[in-house]
């Protein structure tokens, strides 16, 4: 990211003199402030470096004001706006008139001055514009001079923060289609009409020649592939050979070692560009297509004749490399873009690599112990969802990196070189399945280790309309046996993760079952932490309506003109604000 987009805060005043507006400069100016190192010393940027924010220059407390406040952040670049004040202003006069960027208001809930006031009634002034924005409004009242931010206050600060930045951060890039539709799979049909009104994205499309031109013309930096193949061989553990004796190929296997390492280089030169490729004449190539997220389609026409993407795949969704740790690249298996942006949005709100998986089988208790003889206990009393596919699940999904002794994942700049270690230790690299994959290549092969907090989520196209679904949830762990016998029924050289959903005894999560029952496609994006309710606020900046989740509703964050369409049946109340606001970019 060559440029950050910043939160622009906006300390609103009363615009009356005469001592009403001077006996008010400095509290507001430093309630700015205030939320100012808030987010700085709590938010990063997926490139590691800290959140920025600009402040105006003065306070606002009327038109010409706002409008200098305005040309400022046009100026600096600013993706997200948030208003505070202590005090009542002058409603419409001062609140922000970009209809293209996300807003809050944090209105002070003290009685000396009408902050709530203030509040209330420029939130009403944004629904009448059309331009919903987030009400922020503590619990407790305050004193005028207390200069603390209460627990209720920061959660939804740092909450609409991190949504909004991940909108801001997605603007403008690209989501890159290396190939076209894989076998059939809706979700890698790559529509403008989705990436462009909704995500503020461009689509950027290859065909997947453009491998195997690379290679041939040796466009890639053939310094760095040395070092990439010693430490892919060094490093990458190549497993038993699970195919039948005449389909296997042990004189190949080194060919297909270097030809999936130039595919790695090559994908990720597409994706972000390589200066070292103008060096060696290759100008328009060096540049790369600007992507934020890209997906490979692989199958079938690619892995029918070439080795398979998942070394691609799997490498570049990983935090680190050859080049030790490093930010992870998006990129979807099967290019399925729907599932990329979903990835996306797990990446951008939590800063770490994301899994992509098969939402493959649903496993009754019964079932498991028909088929293994083991009674299932703990989390997985109640069933639970095999999430496996091959492709490009993170090596991180392992699971294997510990923090205060809790099994994590962690953003890329958190790794330590045990964690890197143990990601590898713990994954073996499989000759693919040769009836899938008759072109050849390597399945990578892990189980996640340990009972994370997980989210699972996805896009769909309903008539040309995105919604989206949430599952929080836990992955958990099998005695190896059971996870043995489980395997062997599907693909054992792939990586598997087993996941239990939070259960609420209603709708679609009244079990697991359901769950597996009322999820729309065949693919899921998982990501580390129970973030289910920063999703729902991201969802809603981008108008995109949450047809199933499992979030506790203290937790659901939402522009304040949602409950203008009703507060009964908030998920009818979502479809409708979405509909009526339209996409965020229309």
């Amino acid at each position: 990211m060559t440029q950050h987009p910043r939160i622009g805060i906006r300390p609103t005043i009363d615009g009356r003199r005469r001592g009403v507006r001077e006996s008010l400069e400095d509290q507001t100016m430093a309630m700015a402030q205030r939320v100012a190192k808030l987010f700085t010393e709590n938010l990063r940027y997926i490139d590691g470096e800290p959140v920025e924010v600009v402040i105006a220059d003065t306070t606002i407390g009327g038109v010409v004001e706002a409008q200098n406040c305005a040309a400022k952040f046009r100026r600096e670049n600013v993706g997200l706006t948030l208003s505070v004040t202590p005090c009542w202003c002058y409603g419409t006069e001062t609140v922000d008139m970009d209809a293209n960027m996300p807003h809050a208001i944090w209105g002070f809930n003290g009685t000396e001055r009408p902050g709530a006031v203030y509040l209330a009634a420029a939130l009403a002034g944004h629904a009448q514009l059309g331009i919903p924005a987030f009400g922020i409004y503590g619990k407790e009242v305050q004193d005028c001079d207390d200069e603390t931010i209460p627990a209720d206050v920061r959660g939804r600060l740092l909450d609409y923060a991190t949504a909004g930045l991940a909108v801001a951060q997605m603007k403008g890039e690209s989501y890159l289609s290396m190939g076209a539709v894989s076998m059939g799979i809706a979700g890698s049909v790559v529509k403008d009409e989705f990436f462009g009104p909704y995500l503020g994205m461009r689509n950027e499309y290859i065909d997947m020649t453009e491998f195997t031109r690379r290679i041939d013309e040796k466009i890639y930096d053939e310094e760095e592939y040395e070092v990439a193949y010693k430490w892919i061989r060094e490093n990458l553990t190549q497993g038993e050979d699970f195919n039948p004796e005449h389909n296997r190929h042990p004189e190949l296997h080194e060919e297909w070692w270097k030809f999936v390492t130039k595919m790695t280089l090559i994908g990720r030169d597409l994706m972000r560009g390589n200066p070292k490729l103008a060096e060696a004449g290759w100008g328009e190539e060096a540049q790369g297509h600007g992507a934020l997220a890209a997906g490979f389609q692989g199958q079938r026409q690619w892995t029918d004749h070439f080795p398979n993407g998942d070394v691609l795949e799997t490498l570049l969704n990983t935090n680190f490399d050859w080049t030790g740790k490093r930010q992870p690249c998006i990129l979807a298996t099967e290019n399925d873009s729907l599932n990329g942006a979903s990835m996306l949005f797990g990446h951008l709100l939590t800063n770490t690599p994301q899994i992509f998986s098969d939402v493959r089988t649903y496993w009754s208790p019964e079932s498991i112990e028909r088929i293994t003889g083991w009674k299932p206990e703990g989390r997985a009393a109640v069933g639970l969802l095999d999430l496996r596919n091959s492709g490009s699940t993170t090596l991180d999904g392992a699971g294997r990196s510990v923090r205060d002794g809790e099994h994590v994942i962690k953003p890329w700049w958190e790794m330590t070189d045990e964690d890197q270690q143990a990601a590898l230790d713990a994954t073996t690299f499989h000759p693919a399945t040769y009836e899938y994959f008759p072109g050849g290549g390597f399945s990578t092969h892990f189980r996640t280790s340990g009972e994370m907090p997980v989210t699972m989520c996805r896009i769909n196209l309903v008539a040309g309309k995105p919604v989206i679904q949430i599952a929080e949830g836990w992955t958990v762990e099998l005695p190896d046996e059971v996870s043995t016998i489980i395997e062997n029924r599907t693909d054992r050289a792939w990586p598997t993760t087993w996941f239990v959903p939070n259960l609420t005894g209603e709708g679609a999560f009244a079990s697991v079952y359901d769950v597996m029952n009322n999820w729309g496609a065949n693919h899921g994006a998982i990501s580390y932490g129970h973030i289910g309710g920063q999703l729902i606020t991201l969802a809603s900046m981008l108008r995109i309506p949450v047809n199933m989740h499992n979030v506790p509703e203290e937790r659901i964050f939402r522009p304040k003109a949602w409950s203008l369409y009703g507060t009964a049946d908030l998920e009818s109340a979502d479809y409708r604000a979405c509909e009526s606001f339209g996409p965020l970019y229309r």
